[in-house]
């Protein structure tokens, strides 16, 4: 598996799968904003989406039918289309010498698929390169934070809240919480199409379908993705996903247990020191991690750091980030920008 030949480091055709999604115009957006070196765009999506028009570096790119010709010549393919997309059409890919970088949850968990966060375990890119796995978007923000802990202190138990988006669910989610809180507000009935309840003005302890164990499989992915970034399957992480009525960034309290014993103001250095990581720790001030203000932004946003009151080695925070930027989009291109530096 191996990039097409001599490709032209400066000037490299890269498609996009399911551009016209709202991840998918994230990676647009954020190839543009971090100068990647774009030569050729494709912009994919399904035969229903064939010829929007999409805002790229001042111009514009006419989406096309995703087809299996649709990679002769491209470098590497971003895929944000789902995982029945990413099943067929990534290894049709990687045939036709396209590297793919991809955002579902279809290869997170094979074994000799590389699942990336840049920042945490870019040594495990490896050296052969097909399918990179791009992780879950509260996995990645989460084990982000986790990591200069991880190593410093060693964790032994994780306990994590999340409160998610609606964003997570993809635009007919975003549209349906902006129709019911405009109903609720007008005093008329609403409907519930994306989501099994009212998602206005209420929380769902829901996200994905229900497990055998009693657990989500959003819940299972966070364990099973935390585990396999972090090479460690013997952290206990007992996590519960949320989904709120927000509609960009990811929330989570976590609370973490170390090995070795931790002082809140080493931690806070340790992170402030990390790449990835903003701090926002100000109680004093009311400043501390906000949803509103993590948008648009890559980074992962740590504040409320503070003492576990019941155990030793264990502290509190408060983690947010966008979930289609870091938790998405960004991430993946930084995975490029990565595999970049490798071949150049």
């Amino acid at each position: 598996m191996r990039l097409n030949v001599q490709p032209n480091w400066d000037n490299l055709s890269i498609a996009v799968v399911g551009a016209t999604g709202a991840v998918g115009r994230r990676m647009l957006a954020t190839l543009e904003e971090r100068n990647f070196p774009v030569g050729r765009l494709s912009a994919l999506a399904s035969a229903r989406s064939v010829g929007q028009r999409l805002p790229f570096r001042g111009g514009v790119a006419e989406v096309k039918e995703l087809r299996e010709d649709s990679f002769m010549g491209i470098d590497i393919a971003l895929f944000s289309a789902g995982s029945s997309i990413s099943k067929k059409y990534a290894p049709i890919a990687v045939e036709s010498g396209c590297v793919v970088i991809d955002n579902s949850s279809a290869w997170r968990m094979e074994k000799d698929i590389p699942l990336i966060i840049p920042e945490v375990n870019p040594s495990a890119l490896g050296e052969k390169y097909g399918i990179i796995a791009n992780p879950n978007c509260s996995t990645i923000q989460m084990v982000v934070a986790l990591k200069p802990i991880h190593d410093q202190y060693r964790i032994r138990r994780i306990f994590v809240s999340t409160y998610q988006s609606v964003s997570g669910s993809g635009q007919k989610a975003i549209e349906e919480l902006k129709q019911q809180s405009r109903n609720i507000l007008d005093g008329k009935s609403v409907e519930n199409r994306v989501y099994p309840h009212q998602i206005a003005f209420n929380c769902l302890p829901h996200i994905d379908v229900f497990m055998e164990n009693g657990y989500t499989k959003e819940e299972m992915k966070m364990v099973n993705e935390t585990h396999k970034i972090l090479s460690d399957s013997t952290i206990e992480i007992s996590p519960t996903a949320v989904r709120v009525p927000v509609f960009y960034a990811h929330s989570e309290a976590v609370n973490v247990e170390t090995e070795l014993p931790m002082k809140v103001d080493e931690v806070k250095d340790l992170l402030f020191s990390s790449p990835g990581i903003s701090i926002v720790d100000n109680p004093d001030k009311n400043e501390y991690p906000l949803a509103i203000k993590a948008c648009g932004t890559g980074d992962v946003v740590v504040g409320r750091i503070r003492k576990d009151l019941t155990r030793d080695n264990a502290i509190n925070f408060w983690v947010v980030s966008d979930n289609l930027l870091k938790g998405a989009a960004c991430n993946a291109v930084q995975i490029a920008e990565l595999l970049l530096k490798r071949l150049a």
